[in-house]
């Protein structure tokens, strides 16, 4: 029987967070503003099976189906609500679950840095996705497990304050989330995402 590592429910999936998205999934692109639901199991390839479940289930769209090393994943999205909400049970029901059995998130680092120098905001860009860490902004950095809690504490810190999404990885054995702005901004992010973590829907 499959491990729930996540069971993620986003209402309304934020501009920013959604764009990176599309830098690097490879399914059907959701629009801002979609509800999505993110699983996460263990072993990874009993994603496909639920995949299968999902898609069948109702009228959705995936947009991530992942297998790596450990773990699997799979997003759908639609502009409708019920129809996720109903994909999202059909897939419960198919692991005996319930969403309250889903892996808690853990925090394992939350730092703020404020007004970042130009040569750290220079390295932090080579590796990024999203937008551009600039010279004398402050950067939020976030990192928990398991990984794909990274998009729920990237998309409520952008409902919450005027931040710029920078990076965010939501697969593998931790998630990461880099969040950057005016330093009360980032603060108010940085809350916002951590305040989401502690109470996953």
């Amino acid at each position: 029987m499959a491990e729930l590592r996540s069971f993620i429910f986003l209402d309304s999936l934020q501009p920013q967070t959604m764009c990176y998205l599309g830098t690097w999934i490879r399914g059907n692109l959701p629009r801002a503003g979609m509800a999505a639901q993110i699983i996460e199991v263990a072993p990874g390839l009993d994603i496909e099976p639920l995949t299968d479940v999902a898609l069948k289930s109702t009228q959705v769209q995936a947009g991530i189906l992942v297998v790596e090393r450990q773990f699997g994943y799979l997003e759908i999205h639609s502009r409708s609500t019920e129809a996720v909400r109903s994909a999202s049970a059909a897939v419960l029901d198919a692991l005996d679950a319930k969403a309250s059995d889903a892996t808690r998130p853990t925090v394992l680092a939350s730092q703020i840095v404020s007004r970042i120098d130009a040569q750290h905001a220079f390295l932090i860009n080579r590796n990024k996705l999203g937008s551009m860490a600039l010279p004398d902004e402050s950067l939020f950095v976030l990192e928990m497990q398991p990984a794909s809690y990274a998009i729920l504490a990237t998309n409520e810190a952008e409902k919450a304050a005027a931040i710029k999404v920078v990076d965010y990885r939501m697969i593998g054995a931790t998630g990461r989330v880099y969040l950057t702005g005016a330093e009360d901004d980032v603060r108010a992010a940085a809350e916002a995402a951590e305040q989401a973590l502690r109470e996953p829907a």
